[in-house]
């Protein structure tokens, strides 16, 4: 009863304390307006650039926000990740990893602007994708074999660690790269992209895990994980494919539908639409966008000819984010310094409208958010 009595107490807090961050986020939402958010992941003072959406789709610079960590060297996808930086799903919190200081910051979201909330060491190393749900935050950090590790968020944003919630993935080498919370906060899911392993944790009711179920992958180098509306799992990877999956109470995976090729190369990331008809890849090896149906069920149809959106050759777009609205895509065109610009239409296809530059071309960028 204790227990129970403190986890609402929490929950109550958290809705309470995030009120403060709420006005602006959801009158820019009412009237089209939004933000898009990129992190630098710069080698020291890693920091958040800031864009204001306008109804359009179009963007203006806001400010740059500082993490109060570091990120990691490199020039083009160094993290080798999804989901490094994280809107939390009402929008009011932003969740950015520090790979090279071992920890994920939270901050308050008021438009366009963010304030530093806290800083807290992910329990591993090398922290490189978070997922959330509700007041559970886990990240995964890709050091050493990789681990994930839970967290707590208070009613002050600031994320208390869950003693006892890290857990190793399944084996050596597994070089992990993307982790998702099923909607139901039921199951952590983690993609290996070394061992070809759909790692699947059961999420108990304290915010712990379970021991560690590994599911051979439909298809090789699992990249990213997402969860549809309805909790079907949906895997895409570097075998230019992508496929879906029931998970099952025994952390098993039951194939909903087989690999499908995405007609395109390094197809690494992914987006789901708010109202979880079309799933998008982005292929940063033909620098284009694929885009599938997605039935009640969790199945996969190609849509049209399968690629319906491109950026400029080599962009190098390595992540992807949508509007909440669902009527514009974002890419992180890490190559060239530039986030790509698309128009959702109604029948899935995708049409690109401009291209935003002012990033640092091949400067290690990685992740990209936006509402």
């Amino acid at each position: 009863m204790i227990m129970k009595n403190l986890r609402l107490f929490l929950a109550a807090g958290l809705i309470a304390g995030a009120a403060f961050a709420m006005p602006l986020s959801r009158a820019a939402a009412q009237d089209g307006r939004g933000a898009v958010f990129v992190m630098t992941n710069a080698a020291s003072d890693n920091q958040v650039n800031a864009y204001i959406r306008q109804a359009d789709g179009s963007l203006e610079f806001s400010n740059s926000f500082a993490t109060g960590g570091n990120g990691s060297v490199g020039t083009v996808d160094p993290l080798h990740s999804q989901g490094s930086l994280t809107l939390s799903a009402d929008r009011r919190l932003l969740f950015a990893v520090n790979a090279g200081s071992g920890t994920v910051s939270s901050f308050a979201v008021d438009g366009a602007s963010l304030t530093l909330l806290d800083t807290e060491a992910t329990g591993g190393s090398s922290p490189i994708s978070v997922t959330q749900v509700g007041d559970l935050v886990y990240v995964l950090n890709s050091g050493g074999n990789g681990s994930v590790s839970g967290f707590q968020i208070l009613g002050n944003g600031h994320l208390r660690p869950i003693k006892g919630s890290t857990r190793s993935l399944s084996g050596t080498a597994s070089s992990p790269t993307d982790v998702a919370l099923s909607p139901d906060r039921q199951f952590l899911v983690v993609a290996e992209s070394a061992t070809n392993m759909i790692d699947i944790f059961r999420v108990h009711p304290n915010g712990t895990l379970s021991d560690v179920v590994a599911n051979p992958s439909a298809s090789s180098t699992p990249f990213d994980v997402a969860f549809t509306p309805s909790g079907a799992l949906i895997v895409d990877g570097t075998s230019n494919t992508i496929y879906s999956y029931q998970v099952a109470r025994n952390q098993s995976l039951k194939t909903i539908t087989g690999p499908l090729p995405t007609e395109g190369l390094a197809s690494c990331w992914s987006v789901i639409l708010p109202n979880g008809r079309f799933i998008y890849t982005d292929n940063a090896g033909t620098s284009n966008q694929s885009a599938f149906a997605i039935g009640a069920n969790g199945s996969l149809t190609q849509l049209g000819n399968t690629i319906v959106g491109s950026n400029p050759a080599g962009s190098g777009n390595l992540d992807i984010a949508e509007s909440s609205d669902g009527r514009f895509l974002y890419t992180l065109n890490a190559a060239t310094g530039t986030i790509g610009m698309f128009s959702v239409q109604s029948d899935g296809g995708l049409v690109n409208f401009d291209q935003f530059d002012g990033l640092p071309s091949s400067a290690g960028l990685n992740g990209i958010a936006a509402y």
